[in-house]
């Protein structure tokens, strides 16, 4: 009914109207054809590469298939500890040994869900290595070729991260006391050997040239709630005996030691999640001596990093919606004495999983765009895909522009995806899709959920990246500390007055959703202003003062805020939706995980309540079994179908 309702208003035959929207469920197919790619591994000698295939829409949390190639043009062979090479197996942490000759990999393929490490020379079946209960991640070849350094939390059964579901509490509550310890594997004996102090959680780590010691990103006590405050460490791979040489001021990512061993290169800025890097390059004297800023007045986000000479780092930049890669070559001072272009990358395309050979004359990485999904490609430049796993998947949305428009003191971009199919003669209504993080950014990638789904059934989709995202710069990535919802929303408000002045959007049928930061603005946006005539939230905080003391990462607030809830409790409150919870009349439908220790369910029922007490139409959905991330195919789909029906509800 309500198609034919909206295709005479729109002076349309229904039958018209009925074949412009392709069913959802077929949308739905389509995106679950696509497959991603975590990481990439170039040989040392650049004669080889490796890479890591999700082969499920639920990502890394499904079976992954690892491949490999000879350069330039090898035929692509499974990796896998699997018999049959079945695909059956999670399998990735891609590591080549220094002679180029032996890869290491992690796979739960032989033991009932317990990873452990491999090693194969591609000619030979897979060799298990160890016998560890716990989890492994991250496989370093030492120098010498003769260990492998992993970072192991000891008899855990619980998976890494704030992400995961996480286990329901029962008795007496308390904090966990599993530790991330960089272990030593000896590949020849299998024997393995806990390094770094017991005390301590370490997040990523690089071996010294000569073998002898780590850098090491690390904080003591609870590594799910701690990273906030890690500092960067050097470890003695002996003893143990560990040293801070820097306590930085916000966060740090990606430890990388020169390969003269003078230098540790991090990325350090305001960073909401962990493994979500963005800010500027710093290196830092291994012997303490001092830590100097590589990229100051950068306009744009480091995402990661890798060394190609003693002098010269490799650093794939964000900036203004783009990657670029750039090397930045670095003085016996610590100080960038000159940077240049390195790698080819196009405008709107979006770079993940980088890798380089040695001497940086090879590189891989992961590729993609609005219109061609990713793959992996590798080469001099990076101008040659290896892959074509995704050729065959056909864009349900139409174009895909970036927008700059004015804000205050800021010039914002966004990008605009327009409806599949298009007619420039109608208006069409327009979701507002607000990233998590906040200290995030919408990508150039190739759409997935939402942002596929509701350009099929007619809708603009604006992707607005306000003050608080990478991109930027780090003044930029800022500027929303102590001020959650209010320099935010103004940017995105203009956002869609930029949107309507370059595209048929009308502006009385516009919606907002977005996911944990996205859901919160979701939330803050209806208790702000009438504009938004539908609202869907996924796992939004809806009070900042009673999520302090239900999460599970309280201290990821305390650079956002300046202080915790006990100490300052009016900051929290100023940037509640509660607060200001009278003013809604927006309906919003309200979605959660029901074991999401970052974002607890408390926060949607309190939302929900209030709006169902209030008489404002709601609803709340809990998906059972889930984290932060909605991870289950079944839950997925459920997800997009309720999302489409209560945007179509109140705004087709």
């Amino acid at each position: 009914m309500r198609e034919i309702l909206a295709a005479l208003l729109l002076g349309l035959p229904a039958a018209a109207a009925a074949q412009s929207r392709p069913p959802i469920d077929t949308v739905i197919g389509s995106i679950e054809k696509v497959h991603s790619f975590s990481e990439t591994a170039v040989s040392p000698d650049g004669r080889r590469v490796a890479w890591v295939e999700d082969l499920t829409p639920a990502g890394e949390s499904g079976p992954t298939a690892i491949w490999a190639t000879e350069l330039p043009s090898g035929k692509a062979v499974r990796v896998s500890a699997a018999a049959g090479a079945t695909s059956e197996a999670h399998e990735a942490g891609l590591a080549w040994s220094p002679d180029s000759r032996t890869l290491a990999f992690l796979s739960d393929a032989r033991s009932h869900g317990q990873v452990q490490l491999f090693t194969t020379d591609l000619a030979s079946p897979p060799r298990k290595v160890t016998a560890a209960e716990g989890q492994l991640d991250h496989p370093r070849w030492a120098p010498d070729g003769r260990r492998i350094a992993v970072l192991y939390v000891a008899g855990s059964t619980q998976a890494a991260g704030a992400l995961v579901a996480y286990k329901p509490d029962a008795g007496v509550v308390g904090d966990s006391t599993d530790e991330q310890r960089i272990a030593i594997v000896d590949v020849a004996s299998a024997a393995i050997k806990e390094v770094s102090p017991a005390n301590m959680w370490v997040y990523d780590y690089d071996w010294s040239p000569d073998g002898a010691w780590f850098a090491a990103e690390a904080t003591e006590g609870s590594g799910t709630n701690n990273y906030w405050t890690a500092q960067l460490y050097t470890v003695d791979a002996v003893s143990g005996e560990t040293k801070s040489i820097w306590k930085p001021s916000l966060q740090l990512a990606v430890p990388r030691v020169s390969p003269d061993g003078q230098w540790v290169a991090v990325i350090h800025g305001i960073m909401s999640d962990e493994g979500a890097n963005g800010g500027d390059v710093y290196v830092a004297s291994a012997r303490g001596g001092g830590v100097t800023n590589v990229t100051p007045g950068l306009k744009g986000s480091a995402r990661s990093l890798l060394w190609i000479s003693p002098a010269d780092l490799l650093v794939n930049e964000f900036t203004d919606g783009d990657c670029r890669l750039v090397t930045h070559r670095i003085g016996r001072d610590g100080n960038a004495q000159a940077s240049t272009s390195a790698g080819k990358t196009a405008s709107g395309q979006y770079v993940t999983a980088l890798s380089a050979s040695k001497d940086g004359g090879v590189v891989a990485a992961v590729v993609q765009s609005f219109h061609h999904a990713p793959e992996v490609y590798a080469g001099r430049d990076l101008g040659t895909a290896i892959t074509s796993v995704n050729a065959a998947v056909v864009p349900s949305w139409g174009e895909a522009k970036s927008l700059h428009w004015k804000s205050d003191e800021y010039v914002i971009q966004g990008w605009l995806l327009y409806p599949q199919p298009f007619d420039p003669s109608r208006k069409y209504p327009m979701v507002v899709s607000v990233h998590g993080g906040p200290s995030a950014a919408h990508f150039a990638t190739f759409p997935q959920r939402w942002t596929a789904v509701l350009p099929s059934q007619g809708y603009f989709v604006l992707l607005p990246n306000p003050r608080g995202s990478f991109g930027g710069g780090a003044a930029f990535a800022e500027a929303n500390v102590k001020d959650f919802g209010y320099g935010d929303l103004r940017d995105i408000l203009a956002g869609i007055d930029a949107a309507a002045k370059e595209a048929p959007v009308d502006t009385s049928r516009v919606g907002i959703t977005g996911w944990s930061y996205g859901g919160y603005m979701a939330m803050w946006a209806v208790t702000q202003t009438n504009r938004f005539k539908a609202a869907v939230a996924g796992a939004g905080i809806a009070n900042w003062q009673s999520y302090y003391g239900q999460n599970r990462i309280d201290q990821w607030m305390l650079p956002f805020f300046g202080a915790s809830v006990y100490d300052d409790p009016a900051i929290y409150a100023k940037s509640s939706p509660i607060t200001f919870i009278k003013h809604v009349k927006t309906p919003t439908l309200v979605l959660h995980g029901d074991r999401d220790s970052e974002v607890p369910t408390p926060q949607g029922y309190e939302f929900w309540h209030a709006l169902k007490t209030l008489g404002v139409p709601t609803e709340l959905v809990i998906y059972d079994g889930e984290g932060h991330a909605i991870s289950k195919p079944d839950h997925q789909r459920d997800l997009l179908r309720r999302l489409v029906g209560w945007f179509d509800k109140y705004l087709q």
